[in-house]
């Protein structure tokens, strides 16, 4: 049996092994970030042992859709153990060639569609092993303003730091949107960015072909010349490392901003430093050969744009709170109206498991939104579409009248509801929620958008104050 264990293991992750003075000081670089980006030997540090063992692990761990191979998460390690000592041989020697992206849409909450290209699994393993080894040592040079795929930073911190601009008094937003940034993104000038710190001809050689892979669209690989494609675990690094010049140049003019990504915004005092701050960032996008979306990007007051999700009101004592932006509450009820579609031929049981897929991530994300009414009122709203798809498929009158007399409702009540068994959202609102209260809901597991907090009531007793548990409002 332990003869059979040792042939399963993959060709790197050898055991019983003790690690060689070489290989301890390859974990140390591929974890903590020293040594330099300078070193001619950066690839075999990327194939170091420890580092392909996490890059395997992460990869596992990220499942995701396979490529235009059809080879799925779960089949690597197999294809590896086949593969491996040729494809080392050819990463070592810098002849690897990367196979072309799968092209997968994505619809847009404004309309149109995220265009992401999925590599394969095999190449997404490559591009985690660059990755961990790239990151540690790029990322304590970038801007403390950059927050987007950043270890230990997160779009939350980004939002906080905005808040407290606006709260400063920097009351205008230069707010740039760039024009379809990862597809815009020039090869030559992101190349030449990262040859100013990567020395091993190797690594940049392999970049520049995962940069050049080409798309399969409708069964044909399409050339690609320019842009990153989103869906690689190396996109977010390349393109901190493309707008960093821009992150600087702000830095250096002591701007107060905030970038996540592509989404940039300076916060400033007047709309005249706006105006002059944004033909200062139409410079330098243009210099990297971007272009900014003058439809989508503006100069305005703070609290008339979004970042990230969020807006800004202004609270008692002109404090700056936070709320979910119009456009994020739109998009949530565009979903839940798909999910809980009285044609979709799905039960309760089904519809509210889809819910608990999609609601509790929605909720986390947006628990800095400092409006506990609004969360309150959307979770009325998804109860209330619940009721009438149960009352439309309960369908018959004496079906309905049955089922709300099993869960209480008086005779009146559920004949006038049996007698109109077409009146779906009128009567959920008007007789169900007695029936099919919030805590049948909560019961059913139907995830709340505001969390669920237990009330405490103090009441008086004589010259003594004492409390008086009431539990979860229903």
């Amino acid at each position: 049996m332990p003869q059979m264990s040792r042939q399963l293991e993959l060709p790197f992750e050898k055991r019983g092994e003790a690690p060689t003075v070489e290989r301890s000081v390859e974990a140390a670089s591929a974890t903590k970030g020293s040594g330099h980006l300078g070193s001619a030997e950066l690839m075999e540090r990327v194939l170091s042992r420890p580092n392909l063992r996490a890059a395997l692990k992460r990869v596992k761990s990220n499942r995701g859709s396979p490529g235009i191979d059809g080879m799925t998460v779960e089949e690597l390690p197999a294809h590896l153990r086949a593969i491996w000592s040729g494809l080392r041989d050819q990463l070592l020697a810098g002849t690897y060639q990367p196979q072309a992206v799968k092209r997968q849409q994505i619809p847009k909450s404004g309309g149109g569609v995220r265009e992401l290209g999925i590599p394969t699994v095999l190449d997404r393993f490559i591009q985690q092993a660059l990755l961990q080894v790239l990151q540690p040592r790029f990322d304590p040079s970038f801007s403390s303003h950059s927050y987007g795929f950043r270890p230990r930073r997160s779009a939350h911190a980004a939002v906080k730091a905005a808040r407290d601009y606006v709260q400063s008094g920097r009351r205008y937003v230069v707010d740039v949107d760039l024009e379809k940034f990862f597809d815009r993104v020039n090869h030559d000038v992101l190349m030449s960015r990262l040859a100013r710190r990567i020395a091993d001809r190797r690594v940049l050689g392999l970049i520049r072909r995962y940069l050049e892979a080409g798309v399969m669209a409708n069964g044909v690989v399409v050339d690609r010349h320019e842009g990153t494609p989103q869906g690689g675990p190396l996109s977010p690094l390349l393109a901190n490392v493309l707008l960093d010049e821009v992150d600087k140049e702000l830095e250096r003019r002591g701007h107060a901003f905030v970038r996540y990504a592509d989404d940039c915004n300076v916060y400033v005092r007047s709309r005249r430093a706006g105006q002059r701050v944004m033909e200062l960032l139409r410079r330098l996008f243009a210099r990297l050969r971007l272009r900014v979306n003058e439809t989508k990007s503006a100069v305005d007051l703070a609290w008339k744009r979004k970042i990230l999700g969020y807006s800004f009101w202004t609270g008692p004592g002109r404090t700056i709170k936070l709320r979910v932006a119009r456009k994020a509450i739109d998009a949530l009820k565009d979903r839940i109206r798909r999910t809980t579609r009285r044609s979709g031929g799905r039960s309760v049981t089904q519809v509210v498991a889809e819910l608990r897929k999609y609601l509790p991530g929605w909720s986390q994300y947006f628990a800095l939104a400092e409006t506990p009414g609004v969360l309150a009122d959307l979770d009325k709203w998804v109860r209330h579409r619940l009721r009438a798809l149960h009352l439309k498929q309960w369908k018959r009158g004496r079906t309905v009248f049955r089922e709300m007399r099993s869960r209480g409702a008086s005779v009146v009540v559920a004949a006038q509801v049996a007698a109109n068994t077409r009146r779906w959202w009128k009567n959920a609102a008007l007789y169900l929620h007695t029936t099919l209260t919030t805590r049948y809901f909560d019961e059913l597991g139907v995830p709340r958008l505001r969390p669920v907090t237990s009330t405490l009531r103090t009441a008086r007793c004589g010259p003594a104050r004492r409390v008086v548990w009431e539990g979860p409002p229903v």
